[in-house]
């Protein structure tokens, strides 16, 4: 290894050392994202205050951002030194390179983050769905029955009432009409 770096002169040096390190460093983040260690601070906080800046998952100064700036300064100083011969000319490339990875994990982040989905559970997105009954519900809003929604994927079970002049058995389906605080309105599905 010392051979390698003895035949280059010190910039060209420079660069390697910066493409080593910010890879290795680059490489540490990758593995602890993946088994869920907080890479930006390196503390696993707990606190009440969001430290990530509110909704924006993108803060431009940050340890991320250098390391991927200079992943890409470094490697692109390191492989085109000898092709360019203006140093200027390759140290405002690299520069351009690494300011472009920032932009490109800016970019990755935010579609990323369009595929992140909420799935809460609102009452609201009962309405309008079927349900199966699980107890019976008496009729005209004489008693609380029970049925089994799916709502986005889960299943939750729920009171409910009905307006109709029948009581509603237990198995039958029913489509949720309303709201009335957090117990449905139903009515069965062949009226």
């Amino acid at each position: 290894m010392k051979e390698f770096f003895a035949s280059m002169d010190s910039t060209q040096q420079v660069y390697w050392y910066i493409a080593i390190i910010a890879s290795v460093v680059f490489i540490i983040q990758t593995i602890m994202s993946f088994i869920g260690a907080d890479t930006d601070t390196g503390v696993d906080a707990d606190f009440d205050s969001n430290l990530d800046g509110g909704d924006h998952p993108f803060q431009l100064f940050s340890l991320r951002n250098l390391v991927n700036f200079f992943l890409g300064f470094g490697w692109t100083g390191a492989s085109l030194y000898t092709a360019i011969d203006n140093k200027i000319v390759l140290g405002i490339i690299a520069l351009i390179v690494g300011i472009v990875f920032i932009a490109i994990f800016f970019f990755v982040i935010r579609l990323l983050m369009r595929l992140s989905e909420d799935n809460t559970f609102k009452l609201e997105d009962t309405v309008g769905k079927t349900a199966d009954v699980y107890m019976t519900i008496p009729a005209a809003k004489s008693g609380k029955g029970k049925i089994f929604i799916s709502v986005r994927g889960s299943t939750h079970e729920l009171g409910a009432v009905t307006t109709s002049a029948n009581e509603i058995k237990n198995g039958s389906i029913v489509k949720v009409l309303a709201l009335e605080g957090d117990i449905l309105v139903v009515a069965p599905l062949n009226e």
